[in-house]
């Protein structure tokens, strides 16, 4: 009998093996390729609460704690208190974590070229298209805080 093949199991595989690409490109800043992803998109969403943070990262509250960690002890990112609820909590890039940014862009860029290169240009734009596809599916997990996604 044929098991069918696991979907979470190939991505992961996948997931793996490209992010031993990007953390290599990115071993000279001493950045992780998640590292690169959260300072990124902190960039871009611009001064940003926890919650919208984790919203974008697909990501549960806990586990982006955990990984701001590491970035706001080496003066990357400044967690604050919210202005309209001091309860919340505003993450944003310090100049430390822009420059660290802008020299990471360099070395992700290299990784990007590698993968294509590899992949075809092609075929990881459809990859792409196919994993947004995948991230913005309704799969009957959207409550986060239940399925510990990261």
């Amino acid at each position: 009998m044929n098991a069918s093949p696991c979907n979470c199991h190939s991505l992961r595989q996948a997931t793996r093996r490209v992010t031993q690409l990007y953390d290599r490109m990115l071993a000279p800043l001493d950045l992780r390729a998640t590292q690169y992803s959260l300072l990124s998109e902190i960039d871009r969403l611009g001064p940003v609460a926890i919650n919208p943070l984790a919203d974008a990262l697909i990501m549960d509250r806990a586990t982006l704690g955990h990984n701001l960690r590491p970035l706001e002890a080496r003066r990357y990112v400044r967690v604050e208190v919210g202005e309209d609820d001091r309860r919340s909590r505003q993450i944003s890039l310090t100049p430390a974590g822009r420059s660290t940014l802008a020299r990471a862009k360099k070395l992700w860029r290299k990784a990007q070229d590698r993968f294509e290169e590899t992949i075809g240009g092609q075929e990881s734009a459809a990859l792409r298209k196919m994993l947004r596809q995948v991230a913005d599916a309704d799969l009957g997990v959207s409550d986060r805080s239940k399925c510990g996604t990261s």
